[in-house]
């Protein structure tokens, strides 16, 4: 009999859904995306939904939860509940603004989170589940099981890194087999996390999603100044002390973010770095820049001396990475640099919506006793992490039919070479295929695509496109195979989680005094002749793309470089500032005629912006252009 186990997180940002069928990842997703709010945080009732509804396509009927062999929260709220007691004691009296707020909502909900587990599944279901015994799981566990369990690794030293679970805000341990073991943990407040989300605050980005902001905009500080040094030397002599193994202290005299409503003691920051809080959408003057640098760097070297020390307690050559910090590509491209391990394996949905698919590996290996037989050849279970909800072409025709849409079905040949032929042309093409992916990335499923040679092309997508701020990067897609041609180290990064460096011969040389610069005049100097793609420091967010589990994406990056002779892209998420990424066929269209993109392409429809009607999509009346 099939065993089927549900994973859920919830509560604090970026809900999910996961479905395991035998242990094996059959559906993952982000409320969000269902939902089309941001980081939607609230119970993943429609994820939840469609992860049940998922095995009809198989056995003809949608799961129940009487079908479930477990179902299983991310993390454990009484832990929880009492880390914020303890929390809001050690800083009394300050902090009871804060507290006042936050009891009623622990009270009436978080507290009874097994009594709204039940409740919430019974209005899906309509089921009786008076009976239901959910199952919780401890945070950094679920991020460790999320990153060992699908990795390829037999056995692995696992690292985890966020800003806070229950108490631990990292954690080191060791997965062999079907087995995890917690060695080292960094507790409450002290948190590198934390600390880079206080960085976030302050150079004036959203907290829990500006992070990789915050990332974007670290090179365009000043490499070496005696600005940026003085900033590290402030950091280190005044907000933290980092150990070699990789702990921080933080010093709370600086911070309010354990028992206040911000992130930052704003005044004491001030005094410290001579500059208050930028405000959001302010300028972006040198002095946030080279503090994003400063602080990039201290990132950087605190997960590599953490890695180290992962290394030395359990004497793995193999590493696996989660939490949110995860997500920082620099520094997981620093890690894999130092060569301190041979493997290294990163969870793509790193963040709190992996906790669900952790929690749901964690019931089966762990609770379950399941044994785990890992691929042994380089292959991990995430199925190239497109594990979401997927619309077939009868389902595509008949949303075009509802939209008014005016497209052309075209054979597959024909679609690649003409969507080819579009790119090198200029154009800016929507790519809708296939099943939605899993975690933060659009990894070719829902992909905004453009030529990486066109000098323009950066500045089109991120104005005209995207509708965000002018400084933030494209990622390249690269077919596997051709990775090495373009790129310094070829590693293989299928998830876009790590960075490498555009070839030497590849470079423009930068202009003397460039880096003393103002940031716009920084920002469209063409630095190689791979510019839309090619970061300041020459850095990319490098995603290859691998025919065994794209095969639709390799094959347009294939057609594009035998139009071309170039075998490498532009790849940015289907949607705009602000939105989720668009998971529907209405979605995908509705983003399309909301902004300057010029063709869309869904499945075999090719649609021409040209040639839709000013009713066409009508039932959207949303602009995306800025205000």
């Amino acid at each position: 009999m099939d065993r089927y186990i549900l994973g859920i997180s919830a509560f604090y940002h970026d809900s999910a859904a996961v479905l395991l069928k035998n242990g094996e990842i059959i559906f993952a997703a982000q409320e969000e995306r269902f939902s089309r709010k941001k980081q939607d945080a609230r119970f993943p009732v429609n994820a939840v939904k469609a992860a049940l509804d998922w095995p009809a396509r198989e056995a003809g009927r949608p799961l129940l939860v009487k079908d479930l062999s477990a179902v299983i929260f991310y993390d454990k709220p009484f832990l929880k509940f009492e880390r914020l007691l303890e929390t809001y004691y050690a800083f009394a009296p300050k902090g009871l603004r804060q507290f006042l707020m936050s009891a009623p909502v622990w009270a009436g909900e978080k507290l009874l989170l097994k009594s709204l587990l039940k409740k919430e599944l019974s209005k899906i279901t309509g089921e009786d589940l008076t009976g239901l015994k959910p199952l919780f799981c401890e945070h950094h566990l679920s991020h460790a099981a999320s990153a060992f369990y699908p990795s390829p690794f037999q056995e692995a030293a696992i690292l985890t890194i966020d800003g806070v679970g229950e108490w631990a805000t990292a954690s080191i341990c060791r997965g062999e087999g079907k087995n995890i073991k917690i060695l080292q943990e960094l507790r409450f407040p002290h948190s590198l996390g934390m600390l880079y989300s206080a960085f976030t605050y302050y150079t004036g980005f959203k907290v829990n999603s500006g992070e990789y902001k915050l990332m974007g905009l670290a090179p365009y500080g000043d490499p070496g100044s005696a600005q940026v040094k003085k900033y590290i030397r402030l950091i280190h002599e005044n907000l933290i002390d980092l150990k070699e193994d990789g702990s921080i202290w933080l010093n709370q005299e600086y911070f309010d973010y354990a028992a206040g409503m911000k992130m930052t003691n704003d005044k004491a920051w001030r005094e410290l770095f001579g500059f208050p809080p930028r405000p959001p959408e302010a300028e972006l003057t040198s002095q946030y820049c080279d503090l994003a640098l400063a602080i990039q760097q201290i990132t950087e070297d605190a997960v590599v001396k953490m890695a180290r020390h992962a290394q030395k307690l359990t004497g793995s050559k193999n590493l696996c990475l989660a939490g949110g910090v995860a997500l920082n590509c620099v520094a997981n491209g620093r890690v894999k640099l130092a060569r301190i391990f041979d493997g290294l394996w990163i969870q793509p949905a790193a963040g709190d919506a992996g906790g669900a698919l952790g929690a749901a590996l964690a019931a089966h290996h762990i609770y379950s006793g399941q044994e785990r037989r890992a691929s042994g050849n380089g292959i991990d279970a995430m199925r190239g992490s497109c594990l979401g909800p997927e619309y077939s072409e009868a389902q595509i025709e008949a949303a075009a039919a509802r939209l008014g849409a005016a497209g052309e079905k075209l054979q597959y040949a024909a679609l690649l070479s003409k969507t080819a032929e579009l790119l090198d042309k200029g154009f800016v093409v929507g790519w809708f295929q296939g099943r939605m992916e899993w975690g933060p990335r659009a990894l070719g499923n829902r992909s905004i695509l453009g030529d990486a040679r066109n000098p323009g092309m950066q500045k089109k997508l991120n104005l005209k496109i995207k509708y965000r701020e002018g400084f933030r990067p494209f990622a390249p897609s690269a077919l596997a195979e051709d990775a090495a041609e373009y790129f310094e180290n070829g590693f293989s990064s299928p998830y876009m989680l790590l960075i490498d460096y555009v070839k030497p011969g590849l470079r423009n040389p930068l202009p003397e005094g460039y880096h003393q610069r103002p940031l716009k005049e920084k920002l469209y100097f063409q630095r190689s002749s791979l510019p839309a793609i090619t970061h300041l420091d020459y850095s990319a967010r490098l995603q290859t793309v691998h025919k065994e589990t794209n095969p639709r994406y390799h094959a347009l990056i294939s057609a594009f470089k035998a139009w071309t002779g170039c075998g490498t892209i532009v790849n940015t998420s289907f949607n705009v500032r602000g939105e989720p990424i668009v998971m529907t066929p209405e979605d995908a269209w509705n983003c399309f005629m909301g902004t300057e993109m010029d063709y869309l392409v869904m499945g075999n429809f090719l649609f021409d912006k040209s040639r839709q009607t000013k009713n066409a999509g009508a039932n959207s009346a949303k602009s995306y252009a800025p205000d």
